[in-house]
């Protein structure tokens, strides 16, 4: 498998669209890696390259736009989900897991502690602060209010509760929760959030009362193998957690969770196929849809071995059941997924392929929509503004 060449600032050069800044409603962040590749014996690690952070504008759902790109640092390692956009378009947080330190000849990764905060109404948008927060940073997730954000923090075992005021943000407290945390999302009223507690396979429910955020450890949910990442429904009725630990070919498990009332609980499990470490709900929560890695990022020599992912749509319907309605192929390990503003277009991003496909929903299909935009880099994260 031919390994991607070095990001250059001038393969933007006829990518990234002109003109004024346009609100960040319209906006997805894609969080760029340069550092891991894949080849012929798998997952490599390899020197600090020229990670990114890119801004695209969807305003015209089917043809997305480049239209800026910030040289900041950002893993593969970690859930797709370490970026959001406020509510109001104004804001991108970025957090970076992991950087990389030389050993000896070869490569290895240690925890980061920062989040990257974007203006996205300057032209173009830019870095205007760098704030620690805990060690591995991974999933994050801003309310719907916009003043708050939470990060779930792997290697510091607790989540980050960020205080956000206009354009300043700050770090104002950590939740310890006693494992590693992987993703997090804030139902939409703002009085809980539910966190991927990854490797004793639970969901932990944290209590909101401002920016006072406190765990119940008896409160944890059970999950299927590595609940890896998370999502809610529009109205606040549905969690849905995407679990990914069943490995080396074998169907992982969506846990359906009832999130009102005094006890969340589970009230249904579903497999969607292998590998869907990709997960998002439409803004309007009548459909759900996760890129399936299955065998793309396994060596030549491994049986389960494909080139290519899977892109599963699914209704969500009475109970908050999902069900598989359509499926689509997509390019070598597909990470992030994102829906259109109006819930009528998906986005995938290809890791290995480096580039951006476009689904359009009429009918409860999908079907490509025109040819895939080619990225500068490997996208590992991406995502739309908060709901």
């Amino acid at each position: 498998m031919k390994l991607r060449s070095a990001f250059c600032a001038t393969c933007l050069v006829g990518l990234v669209g002109s003109g004024a800044a346009i609100a960040g409603t319209n906006d997805i962040l894609i969080g760029l890696d340069s550092k891991i590749t894949y080849g012929p014996e798998g997952q490599m690690n390899g020197a600090p390259g020229n990670d990114a952070v890119l801004v695209v504008d969807v305003s015209s759902p089917a043809k997305p736009r480049i239209r800026a790109s910030l040289p900041l640092a950002n893993s593969l390692l970690g859930p797709p989900t370490n970026l959001q956009i406020t509510p109001d378009g104004k804001l991108g947080l970025v957090a970076n897991s992991v950087v990389h330190v030389q050993e000896g000849s070869s490569w290895k990764t240690v925890p980061d502690d920062k989040l990257y905060v974007i203006d996205l109404t300057a032209d173009p948008p830019k870095l205007i602060d760098t704030v620690t927060v805990g060690r591995q940073p991974s999933g994050l997730s801003i309310s719907r209010k916009g003043d708050l954000a939470l990060i779930a923090n792997r290697d510091g075992k607790s989540v980050s509760v960020v205080s956000i005021q206009g354009s300043t943000v700050k770090a104002i407290g950590e939740v310890p929760v006693e494992q590693q945390a992987a993703a997090v999302v804030i139902a939409p009223d703002g009085k809980r959030a539910f966190v991927c507690l990854n490797l004793v396979n639970k969901i932990g429910v944290l209590a909101i009362d401002g920016q006072n955020v406190t765990y119940d450890k008896s409160m944890d949910i059970p999950s299927a193998f590595n609940p890896y990442n998370i999502d809610i429904t529009p109205d606040g009725k549905y969690v849905i957690a995407s679990n990914t630990g069943a490995q080396k070919n074998n169907a992982d498990a969506a846990v359906i969770i009832e999130a009102t009332g005094p006890h969340p609980h589970v009230v249904d499990v579903m497999t969607p196929g292998i590998g869907p470490e990709g997960f998002a709900i439409a803004p309007d929560g009548k459909t759900a849809a996760t890129p399936l890695l299955l065998g793309t990022s396994a060596k030549d020599s491994d049986w389960f071995k494909t080139k290519g992912g899977e892109l599963v749509l699914m209704s969500i319907g009475a109970g908050g059941k999902l069900t598989v309605t359509a499926r689509a192929p997509l390019g070598g390990l597909p990470e992030g997924v994102v829906y259109s503003p109006n819930s009528d277009y998906l986005y995938v991003a290809n890791y290995i392929d480096q580039d951006l496909q476009v689904f359009d929903l009429a009918g409860g299909k999908l079907t490509e929509a025109g040819p895939r935009l080619k990225l500068p880099g490997q996208p590992a994260s991406m995502r739309a503004p908060a709901r």
